[in-house]
């Protein structure tokens, strides 16, 4: 009871401090105010950026293992294209192999995509990421509707001419109406809708947006669009049970089936490769956490040289509050009293200072920047705020003890 009377009395004394000069106190926090800004700011646009970027790639899934013939890169190295491009690609057998055997694996698809043109009446929208897929596709992959449903599974055996779209693509070929049910022409077919997409909103970066995107059955694809070695290659997926941490389990299990698949002898490497989806998410995380230190030493010059204008400005009030320093002691004040005083001060200057950034940063979230919504986090706001205490605490500490250890007979002589 007694340290929150003596805190609450600290901080009336330094609140009352800060307002008799105005004038040096908004200066001195200047150099804080800019410093948080500089760094909450930085934060800011790196974690929307991030955000923005990896929801883009969400159409790659999540916890999610693809059959490739070509490994994702990691980093500058010697990439043996050549002997990759000899591989042979994915085949609806080895996805049928797969489904039926893997057992740690929550769902097996397949998919294969193009682009294409696609036409109702007069309207056509084209660049239309067209996907075949199959039955399991929605246990992969997430596939939200607005309107509509998904196919069933006697329709995709049956590759029937049905197709799901985006919602840009709904809005063109029939605008201010429902689509539902209505033809539309691809390659000369014809294709019935019977589901649109939830709205996704623009894509960053051009990264594909489901809003652009049909779906339909893998062999009304095939019908189209010829796969395999020399045509559209097919992608078969496969996602991970949440337990199987780094999908090791998954991916060992899945490297040996398919090596079993493919008649290939203990001797022989893999011609396959397994590749995780967290990959891509990975390596822009590592970018971004680059972009974050470089944020750190901006703003923290800033910080710097606001941290050095609030002990300047600690040393002159203690200074000119040399006296009352003296009178307090004479009158029973311990040195923690007089501590806690100075101290306050400090880092009630520092905390103003930061909160006036990070309400910079706050306003600067409202500019419109096309796409990309910058958000102030809650995570960021406490960073700016501890980072602005510990600037204040670390300014104030040595002026602070300095006046705690005054003599008071020495303090109420000086003039």
């Amino acid at each position: 009871m007694l340290f929150l009377k003596l805190s609450w009395e600290s901080f009336r004394f330094a609140i009352t401090a800060l307002k008799s000069n105005l004038t040096r106190t908004i200066l001195s926090l200047l150099g804080v105010t800019i410093g948080i800004f500089a760094i909450i700011a930085v934060f800011t646009l790196v974690d929307s950026l991030e955000q923005k970027i990896k929801s883009s790639f969400a159409f790659l899934g999540t916890n999610v293992m693809r059959v490739d013939r070509f490994p994702f890169a990691n980093g500058p190295q010697d990439y043996p294209w050549w002997k990759y491009f000899k591989r042979p690609p994915g085949t609806y057998a080895e996805y049928r192999f797969l489904e039926d055997r893997l057992s740690n694996a929550d769902g097996v698809t397949i998919s294969s995509s193009s682009s294409a043109t696609v036409q109702a009446g007069s309207n056509s929208f084209q660049g239309t990421s067209l996907t075949g897929v199959a039955y399991t596709y929605q246990d992969v992959f997430e596939v939200a509707l607005e309107e509509g449903r998904y196919f069933s599974e006697a329709e995709i055996d049956a590759s029937r001419n049905l197709i799901i779209v985006g919602k840009k693509i709904a809005n063109t070929l029939y605008p201010n109406q429902s689509p539902l049910g209505k033809e539309v022409k691809i390659k000369g077919m014809k294709f019935t809708i019977i589901g649109i997409f939830e709205e996704e909103g623009a894509g960053f970066l051009d990264l594909p947006s489901k809003d652009e995107a049909c779906l339909i059955p893998f062999g009304a694809f095939s019908k189209m669009f010829y796969t395999g070695r020399n045509g559209l290659e097919p992608t078969i997926a496969a996602k991970g049970k949440d337990t199987d941490i780094g999908l090791v389990a998954l991916e060992n299990e899945m490297t040996g089936l398919l090596r079993a698949k493919r008649g290939l002898k203990p001797t022989e490497e893999n011609n396959f490769a397994l590749n995780k989806t967290e990959f891509i998410q990975n390596a822009i995380g590592s970018i971004f956490d680059v972009i974050s230190v470089a944020g750190w030493v901006i703003g923290g010059f800033s910080i710097l040289v606001g941290g050095f204008g609030i002990a300047n400005i600690m040393f002159v009030s203690v200074r000119e509050r040399t006296n009352i320093i003296g009178i307090q002691k004479s009158l029973g004040a311990r040195n923690y009293f007089i501590l806690f005083q100075f101290l306050f001060e400090a880092v009630c200057l520092s905390l103003i200072g930061g909160g006036s950034g990070i309400l910079l940063v706050y306003f600067l979230s409202f500019i419109p920047l096309g796409s990309l919504d910058l958000i102030l986090s809650f995570n960021n706001i406490l960073l700016g705020l501890g980072v602005s205490s510990a600037i204040g605490v670390v300014a104030g500490i040595v002026p602070a003890t300095l006046a705690a250890r005054m003599d008071p007979v020495e303090a109420i002589r000086t003039n």
